[in-house]
């Protein structure tokens, strides 16, 4: 048993999944996980890099990659949107490397040392274009070193770029946590180079591995040679790397039901919102309200399937946010009206406590209809 800080148990566990090259600029409250990697990577020969900025951080945790190395930065917001054309050109190229963004207020510089999640669609939508992605996010010390095994072991199965969302209190609070010891994932490197496709499936080959290889931001072929005119080419190979994340669902999109089972209400909640959320659910029981927890470890691509049998047998579903309504707004969309969703907003820089989140979903109860006892079955209702 160990007392762990967040950012440290992110360092721990991108150690454990075989990072080896760390690129970084120094931000509140992402600092500490640079601060680990600087004293921990060079002992393992493994390196550390301060760059100059965050543009600079990730286009060299993109080159290690190529380079053969598992490579990561951690940066938050501010320096987030920073990265985000890096962010869609490691897509563009299929480059297996993690981005830790411990998020913050903002906008702007914002309040540096308090918690949000604001950065939510940023991680999906920020860089232009369309393209694969996947998030990944974390609500305790123990959960953050599993997630970034996690994060590793994604990109490195399906060549993505993954992103790991913390924010400020996850970051920096300490817990004592025992580390599971978890599988890590090689990267797949093809046996035969002739006819290897670098752009055709998982396999990945290191730049000066014994084949030329193009890498380049433009679309191109399977081959890696640029298609900048031709539009039916990328589209297609936009759908092979979104098809090979759809694939991977099994693995990629990860939930955490918390008293799910007899549940006739129940919170979406991610990351620091998720730790109250339990707290509420014990408060609703013990007045008799049947509450439980969909705690979601991947936000991108959304637990769509998870969400809709969630949807399917609840009466209402609650949705708290450290931000003004951003995963709720897919939620809903996913939803489709099969029940209420309530969105839980805050933007003060605090967190939620549980009775807020309790006395939310009784208001919200105690303003809906009461059900018929004998309800119409629609099969027997002329259209």
């Amino acid at each position: 048993m160990r007392l762990i800080q967040g950012n440290e148990a992110c360092a721990l566990g991108a150690l454990h999944a075989g990072c080896n090259f760390y690129a970084g600029y120094p931000i509140t409250p992402a600092t500490e996980i640079m601060e680990h990697m600087a004293r921990l990577l060079p002992p393992r020969r493994g390196v550390f890099v301060q760059m100059e900025d965050e543009i600079a951080a990730l286009a060299a945790v993109i080159g290690a990659a190529w380079a053969g190395s598992k490579a990561m930065t951690a940066t938050s917001g501010p320096g987030f949107s920073l990265m985000q054309e890096n962010l869609g050109y490691a897509a563009m190229t299929d480059t297996p490397c993690v981005v830790v963004d411990s998020q913050r207020m903002g906008p702007s510089t914002g309040l540096p040392t308090l918690p949000s999640q604001g950065d939510v669609m940023q991680a999906r939508w920020g860089s232009h274009g369309d393209r694969p992605g996947v998030t990944l996010t974390a609500s305790s010390v123990r959960n953050v070193y599993e997630v970034t095994v996690a994060a590793f072991n994604i990109s490195e199965q399906f060549r993505v770029p993954v992103v790991l969302l913390l924010d400020a209190v996850v970051s920096h609070m300490r817990e004592g946590v025992e580390f599971p010891d978890l599988p890590v994932v090689t990267r797949k490197r093809p046996v035969e180079l002739a006819g290897f496709l670098p752009f055709g499936g998982a396999e990945f080959m290191p730049l000066g591995a014994g084949k030329p290889i193009v890498v380049t931001g433009l679309a191109h072929a399977e081959s890696g040679l640029p298609r900048a005119t031709d539009g039916a080419n990328a589209e297609r190979m936009l759908y092979h790397a979104i098809d090979r994340i759809d694939a991977g669902s099994d693995v990629i999109l990860r939930t955490r039901p918390f008293q799910l089972e007899d549940a006739e209400v129940g919170i979406i909640a991610y990351g620091i919102s998720a730790r109250p959320a339990r707290g509420a659910v014990a408060l609703l029981r013990a007045e008799g309200i049947r509450a439980g927890l969909l705690e979601l470890e991947t936000l991108w691509p959304l637990p769509e399937r998870a969400i809709l049998a969630l949807a399917a047998r609840t009466r209402l579903l609650l949705v708290p946010e450290l931000n003004l309504g951003q995963l709720v707004l897919a939620i809903r969309a996913t939803v489709e009206g099969r029940t209420p969703v309530v969105a839980l907003n805050r933007v003060d820089g605090l967190i939620f406590p549980p009775e807020q989140m309790a006395g939310t979903i009784r208001q919200a109860l105690g303003r809906m209809p009461v059900a018929l006892e004998n309800p119409i079955d629609p099969a027997l209702v002329e259209v």
